[in-house]
């Protein structure tokens, strides 16, 4: 049996974060998904979510395999919804999922799955019961991760960084 869990990331972690996200970016593109294509996420930002604290790494039997931001507060790209709502019971303040990679060859779905269920430990645990994540509308794969962990789809959002449309999700913890 695999021993799996969930740690902030350490500044020694930081190389292993880079391989993983240019992994991701790799997998994106051999699936003709046009998400992280044009330098998003860079390296600057990758070591500032780790100096912030809100980076998280999933270890698996010893080593990193993925790796997710966890922000938690107002994220103004969030903001503005079209085609649908946040829900009714939102919360003014949220932990919003960012970046979220698993390094590719490893039964991803599984590991992503473990690592968003992981996050919304934490989520809770920092008093955040409104969660939010969002995903380009050509990752399927992605999708299918996000609503098989208890997401809604809740309508669109347009970031200010990497050709902006994304389809965005949310759940509300008990």
């Amino acid at each position: 049996m695999s021993n799996i869990y969930l740690r902030q990331a350490h500044p020694d972690d930081f190389e292993r974060v880079v391989e993983i996200i240019k992994g991701a970016k790799k997998t994106l593109f051999d699936r003709g998904v046009n998400q992280w294509q044009k330098g998003y996420p860079d390296e600057s930002i990758l070591k500032r979510d780790i100096e912030e604290g809100i980076n998280y790494v999933l270890i698996l039997d010893g080593v990193i395999v993925g790796t997710a931001a966890l922000q938690q507060g107002y994220d103004r790209d969030y903001q503005n919804i079209s085609d649908g709502r946040w829900s009714e019971d939102s919360e003014v303040t949220y932990s919003i999922i960012h970046r979220i990679a698993v390094e590719a060859g490893h039964k991803s779905k599984v590991l992503y799955t473990s690592l968003i269920q992981q996050l919304l430990t934490m989520s809770y645990h920092l008093g955040y019961r409104d969660v939010r994540i969002d995903t380009h509308p050509d990752n399927l794969v992605m999708q299918h991760v996000i609503t098989d962990s208890g997401f809604l789809e809740k309508g669109v959002i347009t970031l200010d960084v990497d050709d902006g449309v994304r389809k965005a999700y949310q759940i509300l913890l008990k």
